[in-house]
């Protein structure tokens, strides 16, 4: 038994002073509010309507809690509706870290079309690259690059980020222009190395739909 639904059918018994009005308002069949109550009474223990051929009226423990399920039913709408409400223009605190050239280049210049949205929102932005312990920084969440080193938590991935390989004049020039990802083998080139892992991330390049990763020897 539903015992919310029940007490709604309830109470609108007692004001409608009917069943079959009651489940035409609530648009229900009038055997399943019959049931309803029934139940209700049984679970309670009590009866809480006296019926009679002309009206249905509460009797003295329906009627005191006919008071609390109004009480209630009020509470509940009252809760659900600040919910609702949080839901469509949410407030608040987020704090949220991220690498410095994803916060400059991409976030920031998005501020204020994601203000505007929601004006009630205050954002904390940390730009770094280090690993964050989101718990003991009391840290939201984080924008990083690549899989998610710790499986505890809840990582959701929003897009493919393309990168460039580029080379300085005087470096081609010395070292020669690659004409393939093979002669990339006797260049040199800067990598990106994790603090927390220590896992080295040498190039990749898509190849005819497919991504080749390209690992450079150390020097």
């Amino acid at each position: 038994m539903d015992r919310f639904n029940a007490m709604r059918v309830f109470t609108r018994i007692v004001e409608l002073g009917g069943f079959a009005k009651a489940a035409d308002s609530l648009q229900l069949p009038r055997a399943s509010v019959t049931v309803l109550i029934k139940q209700l009474e049984a679970h309670l223990g009590v009866q809480l309507l006296q019926r009679t051929t002309r009206q249905v009226s509460p009797t003295l423990d329906g009627a005191a809690y006919y008071q609390r399920c109004v009480q209630l039913l009020s509470d509940l709408e009252e809760t659900e509706a600040v919910f609702s409400a949080s839901r469509q223009s949410p407030r608040g605190t987020l704090s949220i870290d991220m690498p410095s050239g994803i916060g400059r280049l991409i976030v920031i210049p998005a501020l204020p079309t994601f203000t505007a949205r929601y004006p009630q929102i205050e954002l904390e932005i940390g730009l770094n690259d280090r690993p964050v312990d989101l718990i003991r920084e009391g840290v939201d969440c984080v924008l990083r690059g690549g899989a998610a080193l710790d499986e505890s938590l809840v990582a959701r991935p929003l897009a493919m980020m393309d990168q460039l390989t580029l080379a300085s004049p005087a470096y081609l020039e010395r070292m020669g222009v690659p004409a393939s990802l093979d002669d990339l083998a006797h260049h040199h080139m800067v990598e990106y190395r994790s603090s927390a892992s220590g896992k080295r991330f040498g190039l990749e390049f898509e190849v005819d739909g497919e991504l080749r990763p390209v690992n450079l020897a150390k020097r």
